[in-house]
């Protein structure tokens, strides 16, 4: 009489558990990644091997999520602390540590697998040390240690093009380094505005952000510094020959709207600036990304 009922609420403890397995992947986080992932490939040289370009594409998605996962299993004290993360499944108790240390061995395995088989060796390697540098070096190096954890630890996160240009050539060029390099650029601006409105999380937690360091104007200056910095690297595309007038133009006029942001952060401090700026360079990266990939058809 009760049968379809229970197996209805087994159904559905079986969609809850597995939605609190995929929000250990950041899954905003990865979307981003192989956004930029997938424009590497197809501003790459020469024809694009589909297949190819496909399984690479998945591969360093799995490699993304499965770093992801490993972040926040070795956060997650330091999560239950902060009102930002309290509630991840991890530091909520929701799953178990041994669960979470299965999924993402499971994940980066089978993206090392893929990629290794399906795609290249390079590609594997590249992506093998973008995991290390982010999920290790980052999360238990530098975060806890330095206030500059952004700055070094942002090469990890500026690989994705990189990755996604390997995947489709087998190498890496000069060009797939100036995509790095914006992203590189991108990364403290982006994070420290997002670190000044959760200043007080990350005293509370005991990590050395910029803002509870160094302090909020010392921080607003930065910000701006590398904004500028920012703007500076986004158009070098131009002179390179990668991209024409069509992203020269987008790349200053995004920036210049960034460039607002942080001087007003700089001026006129509020915790609503601050997450509005964080948001913002957000869009900015994905319209930089999509322009130049835009241009590049045109």
């Amino acid at each position: 009489m009760h049968q379809p009922r229970i197996r209805l609420v087994r159904a559905t403890s079986g969609a809850h558990r597995l939605r609190e397995f995929i929000s250990l992947t950041k899954p905003r986080v990865v979307t981003l990644i192989l956004f930029t992932a997938v424009i590497g490939m197809l501003l790459a040289p020469g024809a694009i091997p589909v297949a190819q370009a496909v399984f690479g594409a998945i591969g360093i998605a799995l490699l993304a999520a499965a770093a992801a996962a490993t972040n926040c299993l070795l956060e997650a004290k330091r999560d239950a602390v902060m009102a930002r993360t309290r509630g991840r499944p991890l530091a909520s108790g929701r799953l178990k540590t041994t669960e979470a240390a299965a999924f993402a061995a499971g994940l980066g395995v089978a993206g090392l697998a893929l990629l290794h088989a399906l795609v290249n060796p390079l590609t594997m390697w590249l992506t093998l040390a973008t995991f290390a540098g982010y999920a290790i070096v980052y999360t238990l190096l530098l975060k806890p240690r330095t206030p500059h954890n952004i700055v070094l630890g942002g090469a990890a996160g500026a690989m994705p093009p990189v990755l996604g240009w390997a995947a489709v050539t087998g190498d890496v060029s000069a060009d797939a380094l100036l995509l790095f390099l914006i992203i590189f650029v991108w990364t403290p601006p982006h994070f420290w505005s997002l670190a000044l409105y959760r200043r007080n999380d990350y005293a509370k937690a005991g990590v050395p952000m910029l803002p509870v360091t160094h302090g909020m104007r010392y921080t607003r200056r930065q910000v701006l510094l590398y904004t500028l910095g920012l703007v500076a690297a986004s158009v070098l595309p131009f002179f390179t020959r990668m991209s024409g007038a069509l992203y020269l133009a987008s790349a200053l006029s995004l920036g210049a709207i960034f460039i607002a942001y942080a001087t007003a952060l700089c001026r006129r401090y509020s915790d609503k600036l601050a997450r509005a700026t964080f948001r913002y360079s957000i869009v900015y990266l994905a319209l930089l990304f999509a322009t130049l990939l835009l241009d590049h058809c045109l």
